[in-house]
């Protein structure tokens, strides 16, 4: 008797809506958007409508032909070269080294009320100490394999992310509903930035970061039943909550804090602390300085082996060389994670340098932004240039439109990339950063050097470094 097949179990839209929630919403964006008031809703809109959704829509459509793994890194391959697929998964793969000073900058924040002065938050060796003892620790963890970490990050998206998310907003309510002043109304009187300087939209940069890695999430679009009728409406699901938990979240701390007291770091914790005295509930401080600091951590500890996973996958190909290749026994790349950790230690020490952690925490945003935008050049183009070279390759979901509407949605998020990563070069107004040709000169030899890396490697590697 023929053994009938597994019946396939599928997501559904809300399913995967909710991981691509998971993927890109993360906390430590509010203090960003609330420094700016109201025009944080002219960048939520700009990151949503012109970044989020393009890459959504590509990404589905390249995760549908090639379905195989590599991801950016296999995608760009496939439209313009080794070359250049070894520099986007690259690129993908830097910008999260960067990554990770900032967000543990934010668990920092959010530790220092833990302690009995809060202040710690603005002090440079603290922010130092704990992103150094943090990210190692979260290393060690990652090298027992996946497992180990798995528990931890599923604690801490719930307890730490979608928790104080949810409760800052409620928070925020009831500031409102009281009558209590709001502070954003003394200095915005409109959605719209002032555009006749761009060092008054540089936040720009950083608010698009904060939506990025939907290209994580579309290479479960084949998992969906109906991926061309579905997965449309799960993007435009997920980029409603994320849009709402962003603005209201952001709305409620710019409400309760003036924009010069805002801190980047520990801008949640503030807010908190002024809701809660209100209540006379400040005793709750701590615990939910831990909870955010957890989340982060938890965060950190999921992403520190993953986007490396891309990494080792391209140099088992050949395109780094074989000390970079060697796994433990839990098959963990240990070894590009301790250069990855070196590089990261190095990164930290622009905390020292900077006027103040606020500063420090942008410019790595920024330079962060900045090479990830230039990752998702390579990824519109790739799109577009495989529409063309490669029309027999069968999509399960294609961008509508047929060809004219891949170069316009694409088009449009290049467009949209370009213009954030030129604004990324200008300091922010709202921000002392110290000496600006110190900022913009950081800024265009750490993208410089980071876009020249892989070029180089591949320009020395060798036949021998590929294990197939």
């Amino acid at each position: 008797m023929k053994e009938q097949a597994p019946k396939r179990h599928y997501l559904s839209v809300f399913v995967l809506a909710m991981m691509n929630v998971a993927v890109v919403m993360s906390l430590r964006g509010l203090p960003i958007m609330a420094k700016e008031g109201l025009p944080m809703i002219f960048f939520l809109l700009f990151a949503s409508l012109l970044f989020l959704v393009p890459v959504s829509l590509v990404s589905a459509e390249l995760a549908t032909g090639w379905p195989e793994d590599g991801g950016v890194y296999r995608w760009v391959k496939e439209a313009f070269g080794a070359d250049w697929g070894f520099a986007a998964i690259w690129l993908q793969w830097i910008q999260n080294v960067i990554w990770y000073p900032t967000v543990l900058a934010f668990a920092a924040g959010a530790l220092s009320y833990l302690f009995v002065d809060p202040s710690l938050a603005n002090s440079k060796i603290f922010n130092v100490v704990v992103i150094l003892i943090v990210y190692w620790g979260a290393t060690f963890i990652n090298f027992g394999g996946m497992k180990a970490s798995g528990r931890l990050t599923t604690a801490g998206v719930l307890c730490g992310t979608i928790f104080p998310g949810l409760l800052v907003i409620a928070l925020g309510i009831v500031w409102l509903a009281m009558g209590k002043p709001v502070a954003f109304e003394a200095t915005s009187h409109s959605i719209l930035p002032d555009f006749s300087n761009f060092d008054n939209i540089a936040f720009l940069a950083g608010v698009v970061l904060l939506f990025a890695g939907m290209e994580v999430g579309a290479v479960h679009v084949q998992d969906l039943k109906d991926p061309r009728g579905q997965f449309p409406k799960s993007v435009f699901l997920a980029m409603f909550v994320i849009i709402a938990i962003f603005t209201l979240g952001s709305l409620a701390i710019a409400a309760v804090l003036p924009t010069q007291q805002i801190s980047l770091n520990a801008g949640l914790m503030q807010a908190f602390r002024g809701m809660l005295g209100v209540f006379h509930l400040g005793w709750l401080l701590p615990v939910l300085g831990f909870l955010a600091a957890f989340g982060a951590i938890g965060g950190v500890t999921a992403w520190v082996a993953g986007p490396s996973k891309g990494l080792l996958a391209t140099a088992k190909n050949g395109d780094l060389p074989p000390f970079l290749q060697r796994v433990n026994k839990k098959g963990v790349q240990t070894n590009i994670l301790w250069v990855q950790g070196f590089i990261v230690t190095a990164i930290t020490l622009v905390y020292l340098l900077m006027p103040n952690v606020s500063s420090a925490f942008f410019l790595l945003t920024a330079l962060t932004a900045i090479l990830y935008l230039i990752m998702y050049i390579l990824l519109y183009s790739a799109a577009i240039a495989l529409r063309f070279k490669r029309p027999d390759v069968p999509r399960t979901y294609r961008v509508p439109g047929g060809n004219a509407g891949m170069v316009i949605v694409a088009g449009l998020g290049m467009l949209a990339a370009a213009f954030a990563i030129v604004v990324g070069f200008f300091p922010p107004s709202q921000l002392s950063v110290g000496s600006p040709v110190f900022y913009v000169a950081f800024l265009a030899a750490g993208t410089l050097l980071f876009i020249a890396a892989p070029f180089i490697i591949h320009r020395f590697k060798k036949p021998g470094w590929s294990q197939k």
